[in-house]
């Protein structure tokens, strides 16, 4: 088979090797490929592997020797699947291969927001411990997980690891499926579900002001489940006492974005799913689907 991957930086900065899939195929790799260029260079190709590549059905048509897309991600939303099962063309992708790398990110994001680690360091290195006239000193209040509550909206493989963290730091934990009430309870309110057209602007101003008054908000699943002004808001009037955002519903995003700035609000660039490890496994499990595909089999297909 002749394979290309069209956007591989992201998975592969250079600090993998493709040799699991090169050991397969006749592997071409691209760092990045924009829309204009994606016909033309898997043309040639009997496999096109995508993250973020946006392949349509319009694509598919200009592609008739194309027979299977691997998706490295676990979401395949940018795929038509149903154009792809017209054109015979099988879809694979990476199911739950970053569960352990959210769970730890999210919990990163609530320690920075509790612990203000990051804060207390600029502080020490711009000297203000030198000038104390104690052996320690405030900034920001410091507060204890221990006791507190967390609430969980999207009860899946993130959503479970997250809770046996939660519980290990002796949260209490609501499942928000299970319990309407859960935001109003939790102290801490974190997002682990999927973005569909039902939960697109889930946390909004009426969601917000059935929160518990200065609850955090953490995001680490898509941009599109929280109402961006809505939020800002709320981080202005303390109904929020912070927030810890690692997607946006455009990225990267447009400047200036409002929440890039805005008061107790963290934002990292998507990168709860980075460590090298997880990213080895996404370069591994794309290896087996490929094999499983040569050899007739239908190990993580899609379709």
């Amino acid at each position: 088979m002749k394979v290309a991957i069209l956007d591989g930086y992201n998975i592969n900065p250079g600090d993998l090797s493709w040799d699991p899939l090169a050991k397969l195929c006749d592997l071409v790799c691209y760092d990045r490929t924009s829309d204009e260029q994606i016909i033309r260079r898997s043309r040639d190709m009997d496999g096109i592997y995508v993250s973020q590549c946006v392949i349509t059905g319009e694509i598919m048509d200009a592609l008739p020797r194309l027979r299977y897309i691997g998706v490295t991600a676990t979401g395949y939303d940018h795929v038509d699947i149903a154009a792809a099962k017209a054109h015979g063309i099988a879809v694979t992708n990476n199911p739950a291969y970053s569960t352990e790398a959210v769970a730890q990110h999210a919990f990163a994001l609530i320690l920075e927001l509790t612990n203000h680690v990051g804060s207390y360091h600029r502080s020490v290195l711009q000297g203000d411990w030198y000038d104390s006239p104690d052996f320690c000193y405030m900034r920001e209040s410091i507060s204890l997980l221990d006791g507190k509550s967390l609430g969980i909206v999207g009860y899946g493989h993130i959503g479970r690891r997250v809770a046996r963290i939660a519980e290990a730091f002796g949260m209490t934990v609501n499942i928000y499926s299970r319990d309407p009430e859960a935001a109003r309870k939790s102290d801490i309110l974190t997002l682990h579900c999927p973005l569909n057209s039902e939960n697109h602007g889930l946390i909004n101003r009426d969601f917000i002001a059935g929160m518990k008054d200065g609850a955090i908000l953490i995001n680490t699943a898509r941009g599109g489940l929280i109402q961006t002004d809505d939020v800002l808001e709320a981080l202005h009037s303390g109904k929020l006492a912070g927030a810890g955002i690692d997607v946006l519903e455009t990225e990267p995003p447009v400047r200036p974005h409002p929440l890039i700035g805005a008061p107790n609000c963290i934002v990292t660039p998507h990168i709860a799913w980075m460590p090298r490890e997880t990213r080895q496994k996404v370069v591994d499990v794309s290896a087996a689907n490929l094999a499983s595909y040569i050899e007739g089999g239908t190990l993580n297909r899609i379709i």
